[in-house]
């Protein structure tokens, strides 16, 4: 599932950006990049602090470069920038105090185009690794939200549900309709649940997976009422519309979206029904549930969670990750540039 990644970072030389530079775990991630000369590495910390620990862990970072917000000769520049973007919500002293913070100033190296890509959350929380990116990198064009969604791989099995694409399991809780000051709706629900939809789509097909999108409920068809079923249905039909490139179905129970027998009785006809990869949750306590049930005893490797929507490559590691995911995630941001 690399292959194009792998070819993407050989054809076009890349930066990335980590803001936890002290970090045992970006830094021997940080040494195996530099050694396979995947990309060019920014350390975000304090320079004695980085390079004792990379010391202390017997970690080869010297091709990397490190930064250190604290005496970084730039950042008057980088304050003032800031302030621009920021429109009067942010003065220029909140400004660069934010930017004594190893999020801002990273997602700053991105902006400024000092980086290409940001790889953070070993030791910030996804709200803290997400906002400054909204703030700053902002939605692409198009855009109404920023989503994520895993990119789920195992061996054996059926060959068709060996690489799948589970989208939104990470950022959305919930989705609600955005309304002007006068209460009239900007961006309904369904729209924003249809744009997961979409971009999961384009991300899966990326990593190889010819998408057959199934927006999942727990009612098949109109089968069942309430909760969350009238907003599947609904993102369904917009997404369609959205990208009539990509076979999109549902609203459909899991069962119909994954076996051909269940699929083709309950859903007669659709081209998704029995044959889903690409998985769109109506909520994230059903997307987040789904992925890790895949993950624990679905025996997949779990790969995200893949930001969607942003301007630039920014994602978001676990908090409870190891170097080999600090490894492949920095592959992945780096290689959807």
């Amino acid at each position: 599932m690399f292959t194009a990644l792998l070819k993407n970072l050989k054809e076009n030389r890349r930066t990335i950006v980590f803001t936890e530079g002290p970090d045992a775990r970006i830094l021997e991630a940080t040494a195996r990049l530099i050694k396979e000369d995947l990309m060019d590495v920014i350390l975000v910390g304090n320079v004695d602090e980085v390079k004792a620990a990379a010391e202390k862990g017997g970690f080869d970072i010297a091709k990397a470069e490190i930064l250190d917000p604290a005496t970084y000769a730039g950042m008057d520049e980088m304050v003032e920038t800031m302030v621009a973007l920021r429109k009067g919500k942010m003065s220029a002293e909140d400004c660069r105090a934010n930017l004594a913070k190893g999020n801002y100033f990273g997602t700053m190296l991105v902006k400024m185009g000092k980086a290409d890509a940001l790889l953070g959350g070993a030791t910030y929380s996804t709200a803290d690794t997400v906002r400054p990116a909204l703030q700053l990198i902002k939605t692409k064009p198009g855009a109404n939200l920023v989503s994520s969604c895993f990119i789920m791989k195992r061996e054996g099995g059926d060959p068709a549900l060996q690489t799948l694409c589970m989208g939104d399991c990470a950022i959305n809780i919930s989705y609600e309709d955005s309304v002007d000051k006068e209460g009239n709706v900007t961006v309904s629900a369904a729209q924003k649940l249809a744009e997961v939809a979409v971009e999961s789509a384009r991300t899966a097909k990326f990593f190889g997976i010819e998408p057959k999108v199934a927006m999942l409920s727990f009612s098949t068809k109109g089968s069942g009422k309430g909760a969350t079923v009238g907003l599947s249905a609904e993102a369904t039909k917009i997404a369609q519309q959205l990208a009539p490139e990509f076979a999109i179905d549902g609203e459909m129970q899991f069962d119909a979206a994954v076996s051909p027998t269940v699929g083709q009785l309950k859903f007669p006809g659709s081209a998704v029904a029995g044959y889903a990869n690409t998985f769109v949750f109506p909520c994230i306590e059903a997307g987040n549930i789904g992925y890790k049930i895949a993950q624990r005893l679905g025996g997949y490797d779990a790969y995200g969670p893949i930001l969607q929507g942003l301007n630039a490559p920014i994602n978001d590691l676990s908090r409870g990750c190891n170097a080999e995911e600090v490894y492949t995630m920095a592959i992945i941001t780096a290689g959807m540039k």
